[in-house]
């Protein structure tokens, strides 16, 4: 088994592309790897409501319509727990950018400071083991590592379980047996704020 420390693997399913443009997060979810495995039983969901419309355009792709947030919690309720559960792990996430994007943009709307771990990112993982592939998209990575794709894709914690068995599944093509190792085919060149 590679010599690694916890990892919390995460999505976030938002209300656009852009944080810089007022998207918001609206769901977040996360599972936790330890020693190397899957903790089925270890995992984190909550729908967040983004304090505004969902435009048509996001409900299409991940079916999350207005009447499903508007009783749920604020992510200044949501972000600080889903950051206790990852506690003492590293984050990583399938396109890692997009998701730190939205979770810097996001942390600055919770009371005090909030520090977010290191991410690592899948999609980096795929472009350098697969270089000559074309397609790094989840859907890409799970025909290519064929991986059965959930039902409901675009909901945060079936995207988030697929993630977590297609990093595992790339660790073992990669032979990647420690952090640094996994750190220098996926880092996201981006330390988090």
């Amino acid at each position: 088994m590679p010599s690694l420390p916890p990892i919390t693997v995460f999505d976030v399913e938002t209300t656009g592309l852009d944080p810089r443009r007022g998207h918001r997060i609206i769901e977040i979810a996360g599972i936790r790897l330890e020693n190397g495995a899957i903790d089925e039983t270890n995992s984190f969901v909550s729908l967040v409501n983004p304090e505004r419309d969902i435009p048509i355009e996001a409900r299409q792709v991940n079916k999350i319509k207005e009447e499903d947030v508007r009783t749920a919690p604020g992510i200044e309720e949501v972000l600080p727990k889903f950051l206790e559960f990852a506690h003492g792990s590293i984050l990583v996430a399938h396109n890692a950018t997009f998701d730190m994007g939205f979770l810097n943009a996001e942390k600055e709307m919770c009371w005090g400071y909030i520090e977010l771990p290191e991410c690592l990112c899948t999609m980096r993982l795929s472009q350098n083991l697969f270089s000559r592939e074309f397609g790094h998209n989840l859907d890409a990575v799970a025909r290519r590592l064929s991986l059965q794709r959930p039902a409901a894709r675009h909901r945060a914690l079936p995207d988030v379980i697929l993630t977590a068995h297609a990093l595992l599944k790339m660790m073992e093509l990669g032979e990647i047996q420690s952090l640094e190792n996994l750190r220098e085919v996926a880092s996201i060149g981006v330390t988090a704020k």
